[in-house]
């Protein structure tokens, strides 16, 4: 072999290992490849010879990059350079500051270049959303079906969706139920109800919030065409924690109800609550309740109350049951002030709400 080849095969058979991140665990193994990222349980390298190798941190004993690499911690700073460990402490070789040494258990996350990249992206998006995103919700559904000397069908459908940010909270709903029968040969409607709205709130501080609401909501056995109802007020986040929340809500609303027989308007005032409460890691009761006082017709008000209980049977199923409860103290003559809608069945759940 001639002189002139032999630097050049140690140059083949050593550059992969002195180009190579290295993580030598406690017994006494040494992994080579090149680190991904981290979190405070596990660290992930990859290699050519096994793809993507996720190690538990208690397993490793040391860890050298050749690779720059970005180092958060849990005071929230990003320290950037290569890493080597002794003991239970990081040195960080930067540019700009030299060696900075950082505590093991005061690191969050390791990240290459890649990593910190879409890290950073994820950051900006959830900071900067667009409309369309960080939305999540559920689907509802249930149906009756009687067969035989009589023939009935009976529908529910719900739909909820909420877009919430640090700075405001966008929440849509529409709940809507059916029901036809056929006896001796004569099919009738017996149930029609439609209801929906949108819902923004923006955060004041903390504990307050601000919003705006519109509202429709159709009975065609109550001869109620539409109602269509403008609001906004100021709200107060009473509790807000992990398994209980609470929000107490005033303000005044405009209530525009077209019936078949009459029109009128009203000027109101809106009084509401709403509560969620997690009893178990499945099982969520909710309940929300409006009320609106006649600011026009003194003595007159409606209200609409809704309270369920949620059960999850997977990531994206739950078997849900709620009840709702319109009641309105003047409707149109010969007709009930209320209309109570008790419904069961699956739930699907979308987006950010099955995460």
């Amino acid at each position: 072999m001639q002189k002139g080849c032999l630097p050049v095969l140690l140059m083949v058979v050593v550059a992969p290992s002195v180009f190579a991140d290295q993580v030598t665990l406690k017994n006494g193994d040494r992994l080579t490849g090149s680190i991904i990222t981290s979190d405070p349980k596990t660290l992930v390298l990859k290699t050519d010879y096994a793809g993507a190798v996720t190690i538990k941190w208690d397993f490793v004993q040391q860890v050298e990059s050749s690779q720059p690499l970005y180092v958060g911690t849990n005071a929230g700073q990003v320290i950037v350079g290569q890493v080597t460990t002794s003991d239970d402490k990081l040195a960080v070789a930067t540019k700009e500051a030299g060696s900075v040494t950082v505590a093991k258990a005061d690191v969050v996350s390791l990240r290459n270049a890649d990593e910190e990249k879409k890290a950073q992206a994820t950051i900006e998006r959830l900071q900067h959303p667009r409309l369309s995103d960080l939305w999540g919700g559920s689907l509802d559904t249930g149906l009756g079906l009687v067969r035989g000397n009589s023939d009935s069908s009976n529908f529910t459908f719900g739909l909820n969706a909420v877009r919430a940010t640090t700075r405001d909270k966008i929440i849509y709903y529409t709940t809507s139920a059916f029901n036809r029968s056929t006896i001796n040969g004569v099919t009738a409607t017996t149930a029609q109800t439609v209801a929906g709205g949108v819902r923004y709130d923006l955060n004041l501080s903390e504990k307050s919030f601000a919003f705006g609401t519109v509202d429709l909501f159709n009975d065609r056995f109550q001869d109620l065409d539409l109602r269509t109802v403008l609001g906004a007020g100021g709200g107060l986040h009473a509790i807000k924690n992990a398994h209980t929340s609470l929000d107490l809500m005033i303000g005044g609303t405009f209530d525009r109800e077209f019936f078949t027989t009459l029109n009128r308007s009203s000027a109101e005032l809106l009084l509401g609550e709403s509560f969620t409460h997690k009893f178990f890691a499945s099982t969520t009761f909710n309940e929300v309740l409006f009320f609106y006082p006649n600011l026009s017709s003194t003595g007159e008000f409606r209200s609409t109350f809704s309270a369920g209980l949620v059960t999850k049977l997977s990531k994206t199923l739950s078997w849900q049951t709620a009840f709702n409860d319109y009641y309105l103290s003047n409707p149109v003559p010969g007709k009930k002030t209320n209309d109570l809608l008790l419904t069961t069945g699956i739930r699907l759940i979308f987006g950010n709400a099955a995460q």
